[in-house]
């Protein structure tokens, strides 16, 4: 049976993460020159939730720093301090240590120390003086609190009757209204205990306490709803001046304890007038929470058992299509009808659950932006980190593996890519340099570009490494693309000494098995002067399809039908020859390279004639376009992807396998990777070539 205080512990972790990601939102928006109250309103109060959490499970380092921070914060939100861009820089790490604390305290791991050590000293540098340390505040000392019923004694003219009463959704989400209490101060505490069932009736999942304080202070009420701020909505908050004697505000205490006196008077203040920077009650209803969607948090590993059957369902439902056609029933018949019905419900059970799976990649950004930082620091390079598409949605398999990939990607960018400072300024560029990370979608695909503003690829010294390497031979033929493509040859670097970033011969090679192993590609696009463009074209899903069933000598065979633009018939007219063994395609005034699908496969030598034959255009993610002629189109249907890496290794051009409806196993093509290796033969010479040496 599981913990329920460990399940509670893990629910504030995963809390924890959106808080961060507020948190790093907030800051982004503040070195954009977002400042407005709202926008450090957003950061404080990340920073606050997360002390307040940590606080109830006793997670002291992680207390110690987030209040530090959380002073520093404070100190922006009051107007005292201007943040400038020294002061964002470190409240960037900041965040970024928050998070290792996180996680370090999730995963019972050390934190370092030693960093902690001089981020807290340059916050401490914005807030002014060392706050006080907030062990005192969070450590559980029941003695801390004046719970004191007696007479109180005299006080400042001035302060608040307190009403808090939290519902059962506070201790579900790990709060401890102790801690808050505590928040106070020096404050004269009842504990009301008039619902509290008899012990045998008590359900421990629920709440039935609430407490009347009454607080002496010269604070406004704004001061003290802050305290109460990280449990907006999970109680019920009343906050009233001390205006007159107690007893007409707070309820009659029990019949064996002492009455309390009235305060001492004080001029009813006038109530504040209503602004957009007055905190809401918390016990009226906010209309952003009561607009938000309902969510709820699944173990992974449940989902992806969803997305297995789903799989098993689409296989069926082939296998079904197939027995009915095989059968002969006319279309009209309530077997074939139920069937179309029955299709068209697999597939919105398949998206439905596809979109289950889909998060926006923003998570993932996130976390690069916190590569660029620490990369631009140990190289000494000014760095703008620029994001677009962060709520581009991908399968969240996809998402996790991209994270190293791209890691050392933007390392090369920062490492390689940019130029020093000194080089920036001499070619008449801004100090500053850019990278930039975005998503998008495009047919049916997800494509992921890394640029650089950077000198761009220098193209004679990789040549020149290639050569000297034994890589390629001194007088190789070489386009601009091919000598690009030596940078994923393993091994190869062109770092001329070791950085902590790069330069160790660990390279671009481990990049594109990495991206082939999600069924992707990469590509480099490079302009001398101007900066590098590496993007990575990715399927949206590792589950299912929409294929195109193609016959090629005897073979069956799918194509992702968005790589497909449309199909043609072959007419004489459209043939052209293009040397002794290829042919191109003529189609609205421009040519496309013409192949033999079969021929490259090696299923068959190439067709003397390809007069009537059945053309498939296919799209590439640079926009070309190529022709691979089949023998026939049998059907447009899904397909389960179904890897074949872990079995067979990777086999250029093929992406994937499926089972068909009758249980034959099928390719499914990778026509971008195949176009990009074909041979291009689709005529036999009239002379044979000898083999022979």
């Amino acid at each position: 049976m599981s913990d329920p205080m460990e399940e509670i512990r893990a629910s504030f972790f995963i809390e924890c993460e959106e808080l961060l990601e507020s948190l790093q939102d907030g800051l982004q928006a503040m070195a954009d020159g977002d400042d407005d109250a709202e926008t450090i309103n957003v950061v404080f109060r990340a920073v606050h939730s997360i002390k307040g959490g940590a606080g109830a499970f006793g997670l002291d380092d992680l207390v110690r720093f987030a209040h530090r921070f959380e002073t520093a914060m404070d100190e922006v939100r009051a107007g005292r301090l201007q943040p400038d861009a020294d002061a964002l820089k470190l409240f960037f790490v900041s965040a970024d240590l928050l998070a290792d604390l996180v996680r370090s305290a999730r995963d019972g791991t050390d934190a370092p120390d030693d960093v902690i050590s001089d981020v807290l000293a340059g916050l401490d540098a914005l807030g002014g003086a060392a706050p006080a340390e907030p062990e005192d505040d969070f450590e559980f000392q029941p003695m801390a609190l004046s719970f004191d019923f007696a007479d109180p004694a005299p006080a400042a003219p001035a302060g608040f009757a307190i009403t808090f009463t939290p519902s059962d959704a506070l201790y579900a989400s790990g709060n401890e209204p102790l801690y808050l209490l505590r928040e106070l101060g020096e404050s004269t505490v009842r504990c009301n205990t008039g619902a509290l069932p008899d012990l045998p009736d008590i359900d421990p999942e629920r709440a039935f306490i609430s407490w009347d304080i009454t607080l002496h202070t010269a604070e406004s009420e704004n001061t003290l709803r802050e305290v109460f701020e990280f449990v907006d909505g999970l109680c019920t908050l009343d906050i009233q001046p001390l205006h007159a004697p107690l007893s007409d505000i707070l309820p009659p205490p029990p019949a064996d304890m002492p009455a309390l006196p009235a305060p001492i008077e004080a001029d009813r203040p006038e109530p504040p007038a209503a602004t957009p920077d007055t905190p809401r009650n918390p016990a009226e209803p906010r209309s952003d929470t009561a607009q938000a969607n309902p969510t709820v948090r699944v173990d992974l590993a449940r989902i992806d058992r969803l997305v297995n059957l789903v799989g098993e369902l689409v296989i069926n439902q082939a296998m079904l299509s197939q027995s009915v056609v095989e059968a002969g029933l006319p279309p009209n018949s309530a077997v074939v009808t139920g069937l179309e019905e029955f299709m068209q419900l697999t597939r919105d059970i398949q998206e439905s659950v596809m979109m289950i799976r889909a998060q926006p990649i923003k998570s993932l950004f996130q976390r690069m932006a916190r590569i660029v930082r620490e990369g631009s620091a140990a190289v000494n390079k000014d760095v703008r980190f620029v994001t677009e598409g962060e709520n581009t949605e991908v399968d969240k398999t996809v998402i996790e593996r991209l994270a190293d990939p791209l890691t050392h990607m933007l390392r090369n960018a920062v490492d390689h890519g940019l130029e020093s400072t000194e080089k920036r300024i001499a070619a008449g560029k801004p100090a500053r340099g850019v990278v930039t990370l975005r998503a998008l979608h495009r047919s049916g695909r997800i494509l992921i570009e890394i640029s650089d503003d950077g000198g761009g690829i220098n193209r004679a010294r990789v040549r020149q490494i290639a050569t000297d390497k034994g890589l390629i031979p001194a007088d190789a033929q070489l386009s601009d693309s091919d000598i690009d493509n030596l940078l994923f040859l393993p091994g190869f670097s062109t770092a001329s000494e070791v950085s902590n970033l790069s330069g160790r011969g660990v390279g671009m090679d481990v990049v594109r098995s990495a991206i082939q192993a999600l069924g992707g590609r990469i590509t480099i696009s490079s302009t001398p002067g101007e900066g590098t463009t590496f993007a990575i074209s990715l399927p949206l899903t590792l589950a299912v399809l929409d294929g195109m069933v193609i016959r090629v000598a005897g073979e069956t065979l799918i194509v992702p039908l968005s790589a497909v633009l449309e199909t043609l018939s072959l007419t004489d007219k459209d043939l052209r020859a293009l040397g002794p063994q290829t042919h191109v395609l003529q189609i609205r005034g421009g040519f496309v390279p013409l192949l033999d699908l079969g021929a490259e496969l090696g299923y068959r030598q190439p067709k003397q004639s390809y007069v009537g034959g059945i053309v498939l255009l296919i799209g590439q993610d640079d926009g070309q376009r190529a022709a691979l002629v089949v023998d026939a189109i049998e059907d447009q249907r899904q397909v389960v992807i179904k890897g074949l890496e872990a079995s067979y290794g990777r086999v250029p051009g093929i992406a994937a396998a499926t089972i068909l409806g009758d249980g034959q196993i099928a390719l499914i093509l990778d026509p971008v990777d195949l176009v990009k290796n074909a041979s291009g033969r689709t005529r036999i010479p009239s002379t044979p070539i000898s083999l022979a040496g």
